[in-house]
């Protein structure tokens, strides 16, 4: 395995469990998650296979993820950072960044705040280093531990 590392974390800087770039809802026709999550990959792969240390942040349920990383674990030391918060504090920050960041409608956001079911979502859990991080206030543990579990 080559020393190069590949971190994925599966939140926004805001814990949302749900990402910009998609999730479950690819699997209901979402147009821009199944244009992106290829070229996601694909743009992980060519980093990786020239040496490049990357950090990939996205959203993705499970499967997804390991749909994606599998072909990858050749080229990097897959460490994940999976942060979290409860599911009331994420569709807070989700209508408001809805309504405050004009780039999120190009996401299929809005229609999934009445539907959603936290209990649905499946996060990450591949074969690989894991740290779990709270964001409902700051950052559980300290940045500093997450970085120190980045770099090891």
């Amino acid at each position: 395995m080559r020393s190069r590392k590949a971190w994925s974390t599966p939140t926004d800087r805001d814990s949302n469990p749900r990402s910009a770039i998609g999730d479950r809802r690819s699997a209901i026709g979402d147009p821009l998650t199944r244009r992106t999550y290829p070229l996601f990959f694909a743009v992980l792969g060519l980093l990786l296979d020239a040496g490049v240390t990357v950090v990939a942040e996205a959203a993705f349920q499970h499967h997804l993820w390991e749909r994606g990383l599998s072909p990858l674990a050749d080229l990097a030391q897959i460490r994940v950072v999976r942060c979290w918060t409860g599911h009331e504090v994420m569709l807070s920050r989700r209508q408001r960044r809805l309504a405050e960041v004009s780039t999120r409608a190009a996401h299929a956001d809005r229609g999934s705040f009445v539907t959603e079911d936290p209990q649905l979502w499946e996060a990450i859990h591949i074969d690989a280093p894991m740290l779990d991080v709270d964001t409902t206030d700051g950052y559980t543990p300290h940045l500093e531990e997450i970085t120190t579990f980045a770099n090891t």
